[in-house]
């Protein structure tokens, strides 16, 4: 089972493709908007920091001043981006992984796959276009529209990070949990491991990391 520090660093390398000195550069997933300026991930073990490739040496050599370990300095953060970038999200949350779930029933739960990913067409265009990235992909069906989805939102060759949407006409059915377990079944049985992320004021999202029973193993911070 990895630790808290360990499952921070995949999070972070299944969010953003990095170079060759581990500074990211883009968003991991089409169309590959650029990184943000700075991603805290802040554990009981320590934190996860990355900065943006194009950020300055210096603005990063005094950001690594005023970040503590396991209690990040966020206001010190802020002073010292501000002195040389406009930035204008700051946006935070908690990073779920998911406990083992192979072998759990997911009663109406789809697969899609290349033979029926027509389905996704009229209402999620954007995963029709890029199902091959978006793999695995599972849905719920009702009245002949897909109502739920849970795909892989970015993934690597270690973690699958979740996307789950529920049509708001279909909401409070279940339907979340349910297409989402059932994509992190698969993602486990592929070998990988299963993450689930969202953000403090997002309330539904972590209403089914708890109906899943998901383990928070930390909080990330993005500024950009």
């Amino acid at each position: 089972m990895s630790t808290d520090l360990e499952l921070m660093r995949i999070h972070v390398n299944v969010l953003f493709k990095h170079n060759t000195v581990n500074r990211m550069t883009v968003v991991n997933e089409p169309p590959y908007d650029v990184a943000p300026l700075i991603f805290i991930g802040a554990t009981i073990e320590g934190s996860v920091v990355r900065y943006l490739n194009t950020l300055d040496a210096d603005i990063a050599e005094r950001m690594d001043h005023v970040i503590r370990r396991n209690t990040p300095d966020l206001a010190g953060v802020v002073k010292v981006l501000s002195v040389g970038y406009e930035f204008n999200n700051l946006s935070f949350g908690p990073a779920y992984a998911f406990p083992n779930v192979r072998g759990r029933s997911c009663s109406k739960a789809i697969r899609v796959t290349n033979e029926n990913k027509e389905l996704l067409k009229p209402h999620f265009p954007y995963t029709f276009e890029e199902f091959d990235d978006k793999q695995p992909c599972f849905v719920i069906v009702e009245d002949n529209i897909v109502v739920s989805i849970c795909c892989s939102a970015r993934q690597t060759s270690k973690a699958d990070e979740a996307s789950v949407f529920t049509h708001e006409d279909y909401r409070g059915r279940a339907y979340a949990a349910d297409v989402t377990n059932a994509w992190a079944e698969e993602v486990q049985r592929q070998g990988r491991i299963a993450l689930y992320s969202t953000s403090w004021d997002n309330f539904a999202s972590q209403s089914i990391a708890r109906k899943l029973h998901l383990v928070q193993y930390g909080t990330d911070i993005h500024m950009s």
